[in-house]
């Protein structure tokens, strides 16, 4: 008899997942852009580092704000359509009974099987199994808007933090390189580490998120040049 092992599936990562990826990012692109912005422009190194931190705080708290709002809008719609698949279950269970076995039916089963079935999960827990099969709401991917809005606001701090790290040790004559350098090493790390957590390919994740890395910084860095030269 073969031995059952224990499975981990990585769609279970996917709330908290997506929400520190877009955070981290963020982060290092905004206040690395905005550093960059400020230097090209002629702003002293206290200047930049002064506009970086106020990027830093003034940004994790958008994330989170943002984050929390969007993610209770998926929750509320979930709660909107439980509530609604209760209450016609209650009102016509047969009738609920059928439209799960045809669901079954729809993905393969033999409609005999695909009855059984439906009528054994409807005995289980009916709102359970129609929540999953029908409506597509699981434990795994339901939205949790306090979890996404720590996530986020927590890795866009990690993030913005980094390019700031390298004002603080950069020679104001190579600030703008080192910066700018050092914060694309940060994406494609971050690409990397965002991939291997979601078990997909390395390759274009990283060239993905250091591609608009590169060109959010580029059209931040040549504006600030024009705007300082124009000052």
């Amino acid at each position: 008899m073969r031995q059952t092992h224990p499975e981990t599936h990585l769609v279970a990562r996917i709330g908290w997942l997506r929400a520190a990826v877009l955070g981290a990012n963020d982060g290092i692109i905004s206040t690395s852009s905005l550093v960059l912005g400020v230097a090209s422009a002629g702003g002293s190194v206290h200047g930049v580092l002064v506009a970086g931190v106020a990027g830093l705080v003034a940004g994790a708290m958008s994330m989170a704000a943002g984050e929390y709002v969007s993610v209770s809008s998926q929750s509320d719609t979930e709660r909107a359509d439980l509530a609604r698949e209760a209450s016609e279950l209650a009102g016509d269970p047969g009738a609920e009974t059928e439209e799960l076995a045809r669901i079954y039916v729809g993905r393969g089963l033999e409609a005999r099987l695909a009855h059984e079935v439906a009528r054994q999960l409807m005995a289980t827990d009916a709102l359970d199994a129609h929540a999953r099969d029908e409506l597509g709401i699981s434990e795994a991917t339901t939205a949790r808007p306090v979890q996404a809005a720590l996530a986020s606001a927590a890795t866009f701090s990690i993030g913005a933090a980094a390019p700031l790290i390298l004002v603080l040790l950069a020679p104001a004559s190579i600030l703008l390189v080192m910066v700018g350098v050092g914060s694309l090493l940060f994406l494609a790390v971050l690409g990397m580490i965002g991939a291997k957590t979601g078990g997909a390919g390395l390759l274009k994740p990283t060239l993905r998120v250091t591609f608009w890395g590169a060109l959010a910084m580029s059209i931040t860095t040549g504006i600030g040049a024009l705007i300082g030269s124009a000052a």
